[in-house]
């Protein structure tokens, strides 16, 4: 008699455990609210939507970012202030050695709100063909020899990756560069004599969806690619590079509000 009264007390106390754990599930699941969780969901879709369309590529074509040995055994971007002797021997004009005018662009486009805004893509093309990829939180370095020295590192190693982390700055990546531009996009060239436009009016005319535009890093000329659909000016005066580059991306932080 006194065991079955132990086993009816313990069956009505598993009961009774039970039945509280059930309605403190039922608490848990009343208090938990699946609208926020789906208008957060929402609020990161918008976000991700809205960073997917408004996106400006842009691509500097023909760089001038050659590693070149010199006589002391290390290695130097080629240029035309500091390499005179290794342009006679190259049978080259010292004039196409600017990898400064790099630098000096892409300094432009680091810095500037449209990419802090995470609205930049930049890529760049060498004049020997070599195809990379630049992430919007490469901080690029102030002085050249600084530059000079980081780009002589990616050219050997082919990635740039950051100190304190694992995040990727700078890599060589496959050509053709229209592999990794988005699908039915727009591309314009800019050269002195294309169609001469208003950068304002223009980008507050285009939609807002990913568009590409290339910009020679060059010294003097203009550059045409074949994988541009058409070709436009900036000024009706020659512009340098980094100037060009300020003024496309003030007519689109000016289209987006960015200040």
């Amino acid at each position: 008699m006194v065991e079955s009264k132990r086993e009816r007390d313990a069956e009505e106390e598993d009961v009774t455990v039970a039945s509280k754990k059930q309605r403190k599930n039922e608490d848990t699941e009343e208090t938990y609210s699946p609208k926020k969780e789906t208008t957060t969901k929402a609020l990161e879709t918008e976000i991700s939507a809205e960073a997917g369309e408004r996106k400006v590529i842009i691509i500097l074509e023909d760089a001038r970012l050659e590693a070149v040995k010199t006589s002391k055994g290390s290695y130097e971007l080629l240029n035309c202030d500091d390499h005179l002797h290794l342009h006679k021997k190259l049978n080259r004009k010292p004039i196409d050695s600017r990898p400064d005018i790099t630098h000096q662009m892409l300094l432009m486009l680091m810095d500037s709100p449209l990419n802090k805004k995470g609205y930049l893509q930049v890529y760049i093309r060498t004049k020997m063909n070599v195809l990379i990829e630049v992430s919007p939180h490469c901080r690029i370095p102030r002085t050249y020899k600084r530059f000079a020295g980081l780009f002589v590192q990616l050219l050997h190693k082919m990635k740039i990756k950051a100190a304190d982390g694992n995040a990727t700055l700078l890599k060589v990546i496959k050509n053709p560069i229209t592999r990794h531009l988005p699908v039915n996009c727009r591309i314009f060239g800019t050269t002195v004599t294309g169609t001469l436009v208003d950068t304002h009016d223009f980008t507050a005319a285009l939609p807002d969806k990913p568009v590409v535009f290339v910009f020679g890093a060059i010294a003097h000329g203009h550059i045409e690619p074949n994988y541009c659909d058409q070709h436009l000016s900036f000024s009706e005066y020659p512009l340098s590079g980094a100037v060009a580059v300020s003024r496309l991306l003030n007519g689109f932080e000016r289209k987006w509000g960015i200040l």
